[in-house]
């Protein structure tokens, strides 16, 4: 299969997956805040996809690629995964039982923030060419120090755990929200293996630590 038909059937399959997540256990298809988070996430995500296949292919194959070798990393994904699920499932028993009343500013404001964390997110992928889905240290890779990456050593990590901390209170569940809290502790696991792994292989990542003190938030760690 060409490299855009992969990318349009994973994109799909996303998309009905998630939403099935969502709508099944909500009983109705008039979850509205379903509806906003579905579009809020895909239509931006295929946006980036189209601009990736024609300006960067090579980066859109390594964010398709999801086979991760390390052990530590292999557990990172599957508890991430799982989630997901649990996350995406009580979001949608929620709005069938009414459990929560989250007020449509925070809603609002919610919604801003994942859009700008999206944004991030394509802006650290402009930054390094380098990226995957997987840790592993590729041939002739360098370390990246500009933009965001001057700023903490892991930007994706720290725009990607704004945008999945407000997908929940998008979605308009605090019971959702407490699901995916713990994937805050997930994404700490997985930087002290990758930087394990960047250490041992990257050259130059050791100094780079040096220069750049903070893994996720200025100031905090």
């Amino acid at each position: 299969m060409t490299l855009a038909l992969r990318a349009l059937i994973k994109f799909i399959v996303g998309f009905l997956l998630v939403g099935a997540l969502l709508f099944l256990p909500a009983g109705s298809l008039s979850y509205s805040n379903g509806w906003l988070f579905l579009g809020l996430l895909f239509l931006p995500m295929l946006i980036l996809g189209l601009v990736l296949l024609l300006k960067a292919p090579s980066l859109l194959e390594k964010r398709i690629s999801v086979k991760e070798k390390e052990t530590t990393q292999k557990g990172v994904v599957a508890l991430s995964g799982l989630l997901f699920f649990v996350g995406f499932v009580v979001a949608g028993l929620d709005f069938r039982f009414g459990w929560s009343q989250v007020p449509i500013w925070v809603v609002v404001l919610s919604s801003v923030i994942l859009l700008v964390a999206y944004a991030l997110y394509a802006e650290v992928m402009r930054e390094n060419a380098y990226l995957s889905r997987t840790i592993e240290v590729q041939e002739s890779q360098k370390v990246v120090d500009t933009g965001l990456y001057g700023i903490v050593r892991h930007p994706m990590y720290a725009v990607t755990l704004w945008l999945f901390l407000a997908i929940p209170v998008v979605l308009g569940s605090w019971w959702s929200l407490l699901c995916f809290l713990p994937y805050i502790a997930v994404i700490v696991v997985r930087i002290v293996n990758e930087e394990q792994v960047l250490e041992k292989g990257l050259a130059g990542y050791t100094d780079y630590k040096k220069r750049v003190k903070y893994r996720l938030f200025p100031f905090v760690w």
